[in-house]
């Protein structure tokens, strides 16, 4: 089942009065339910302009992005931030933690802005912070926690309400090898096991290995659309 459909996507920036930047031109791209993809390419490429775009981070300049058959570049302001805070999970590589919260209370967050009641919020949020490996962190703010688990509790908090998707922008890109290792093997179990669709953008190699399917910008264009064989993603 298709969940993100783009059609002519298209986002150009005007660099003084002569230059067009061409962030993306003309992207058609699905994604199904379930996916486990990386969009790479180089720097300036157009791969964080594309999830921000699919994000309802941003606006395009010309094109459509259908998210579960709605056309979310025809959403109000308002109509945005309601999509997101119920379908997207947001992982960003500065981790985005509110500093003075607990890990607990950083992870609870979304769904507080759901209305969810506390028993389900607990029941969650405790369930995704042992499934992260911080169950012996939950008190902790993120000054006092290593930037491998701020980035675990980034995740938990992306998980938190459930969303059909999650969008994580060079989410490796800070931390050393185990923590990454450690971050991928929860974020494909989770996808493994509540089929929730990751969408990375990355130059990270340890990320892109363990991609089902890998997406190549260039110039803002799509070059290449690989499906890697699911028998070598796992004994990787």
């Amino acid at each position: 089942m298709k969940v993100i459909e783009t059609k002519n996507l298209k986002k150009y920036y005007n660099q003084g009065t002569d230059i067009e930047v061409r962030a993306l031109d003309g992207v058609d791209l699905s994604i199904e339910q379930g996916e486990f993809t990386a969009v790479v390419g180089p720097s300036g490429s157009g791969k964080t302009t594309l999830l921000n775009i699919i994000g309802g981070l941003d606006k395009p300049t010309d094109g459509l992005v259908h998210i579960d058959g709605q056309d979310i570049t025809r959403f109000t302001e308002n109509d945005l931030i309601d999509f997101r805070l119920h379908n997207i999970g947001f992982v960003f590589q500065a981790y985005n933690l509110i500093p003075v919260l607990s890990a607990y209370e950083n992870a609870e967050f979304i769904m507080l802005l759901q209305g969810k009641p506390e028993a389900e919020r607990r029941q969650r949020v405790s369930k995704l912070l042992k499934d992260v490996g911080l169950e012996k962190q939950i008190n902790k703010r993120p000054t006092h926690l290593s930037g491998g688990q701020q980035q675990r509790v980034a995740v938990a908090r992306a998980l938190a309400s459930k969303p059909k998707f999650v969008l994580a922008d060079e989410p490796t890109a800070n931390l050393d090898s185990k923590a990454t290792t450690q971050l991928l093997d929860i974020m494909k179990r989770l996808n493994e096991e509540e089929n929730i669709t990751f969408i990375f953008s990355t130059h990270d190699q340890r990320v892109i290995d363990r991609a089902v399917r890998v997406i190549t910008l260039d110039d803002g264009k799509i070059v290449s659309d690989t499906l890697q064989k699911q028998a070598e993603i796992i004994s990787k």
